[in-house]
């Protein structure tokens, strides 16, 4: 039979990747600027890390993750964030003694089982970028102003950022109670999920998508923005500050709470109207108390996750992802003695740091000519009996298709010298 991918899942093939690489190299780089440093984490975790970090009402606990026992009867769960498995590592490998901000990054796959959808698989994608030892609103700022910088770069103009605070827990706990009541007389109204929600973790109803719940909260539902203590009201404004400071545009979203029971105070958006109704690219916020609910003491924190996926949909929508010329110099060999010093000539090129192969299937220069075109290649070396007899190679420029007869122990110099 026949194997296939299994539902939910793509392959990445070759013709591909470059997108792939092209935009983490923008990524790296931006982050890397500001400090940044790369973690990476196991690819599965124990499922109580994530039940209590992210929250056991939540729909990626409730419904979405893979989760498996083991040999040893341990429950465990492939990542369906990375947040939580970020915060386990830093608490466990003691990261706050080595400095008192730790600015973390990630690039990795995640799994959820949802319905597959445009720019949503099973396995996926994310970047994501962590402030963990700072409870300042310009840490805040910078997380937001980094991800415009990072889309920006890429080419995209038609963004909105979204931001809203939910409040520390004073606050939170406060509106809670407001919240309850002024949706009481419309219980029998919710859905079915929001009337579990509204018994269990009332904030989860802002997450619904059913339009009669939404309706429901646009007309009875106070703004949680409104009801602020004044630490958290004074935090929100600094926020404010520093994103004009930078002229970031932004729009204040009040029903904006983001999914995840860790969040305080600062959430935020980025999206695109390119992806459609489902528009987010990326989002994130503060989260004050997620190191002391995994056990560690109280350390504030904030992060943003950005989906690879859905990132590609609107590069590719805007069409602004051009494959670049490829720097590799291409042999074109034809004989047995021509091979054998093609091979030769390949070797010492890539030892000296120019990429460089040649081709395996000693077709006609005609077809291996036609092979480096399709490649996209910067050079090609061409060496037949004539060059073999004379110790010189036929290059090719195939930018300008300029050629020049060069001395075959000189070839490395050439080179260096066009690339």
């Amino acid at each position: 039979m026949a194997y296939k991918r299994i539902k939910g899942t793509k392959d990445i093939l070759p013709n591909e990747v470059w997108k792939w690489n092209y935009i983490e190299d923008v990524i790296k780089k931006h982050l890397k600027n500001s400090g940044y440093s790369e973690i990476r984490t196991p690819i599965f975790e124990l499922t109580e890390l994530f039940a209590r970090g992210i929250g056991e009402e939540t729909d990626v606990v409730s419904k979405e993750m893979y989760t498996f026992e083991d040999k040893g009867g341990k429950s465990l769960t492939l990542r369906p964030e990375l947040t939580a498995p970020v915060i386990r590592a830093y608490i466990e490998n003691n990261l706050d003694q080595i400095k008192p901000v730790n600015k973390l990054f990630y690039i990795g796959s995640l799994f959820r089982q949802e319905r597959p959808q445009k720019g949503r698989l099973r396995q996926f994608n994310q970047f994501g970028i962590e402030v963990i030892g700072s409870p300042n609103p310009e840490a805040d700022a910078e997380v937001i102003r980094l991800m415009y910088d990072i889309f920006s770069s890429l080419g995209i103009e038609q963004m909105k950022v979204k931001i809203n605070s939910i409040g520390g827990k004073e606050s939170r706990a406060a509106y809670l109670k407001i919240l309850a009541e002024k949706l009481d007389s419309h219980y029998d109204d919710l859905c079915p999920t929001c009337q579990t929600r509204y018994n269990k973790n009332i904030l989860r109803i802002f997450d619904c998508k059913s339009e009669k719940c939404q309706e429901i909260l646009d007309n009875h539902a106070p703004a949680i923005i409104d009801h602020l203590n004044e630490e958290d009201r004074i935090h929100f404004e600094e926020v404010r500050k520093y994103l004009d400071i930078t002229k970031t545009p932004y729009s204040i979203e009040k029903k904006l709470v983001r999914g995840l029971d860790y969040y305080t105070k600062t959430t935020f958006e980025i999206s695109s109207s390119l992806l459609g109704s489902q528009d987010a690219i990326c989002g994130g916020g503060r989260y004050d108390h997620l190191v002391e609910d995994l056990g560690a003491k109280a350390t504030p924190a904030v992060g943003v996750a950005c989906g690879m996926e859905r990132l590609l949909l609107v590069l590719d929508e805007l069409d602004n992802l051009k494959k670049q010329e490829d720097d590799t110099v291409f042999f074109v060999t034809l004989g047995d003695e021509a091979i054998a010093k093609g091979f030769e000539l390949v070797t010492t090129l890539k030892n000296q740091g120019i990429p460089a192969q040649m081709d395996f299937m000693r077709r006609s220069i005609k077809a291996q000519m036609r092979n480096a075109g399709k490649m996209n290649v910067k050079f090609v070396v061409i060496i037949g009996e004539s060059e073999i007899e004379s110790g010189k190679v036929m290059l090719k420029n195939m930018t300008n298709s300029e050629q020049q007869e060069v001395a075959m122990e000189q070839l490395v110099e050439v080179l260096k010298e066009m690339m």
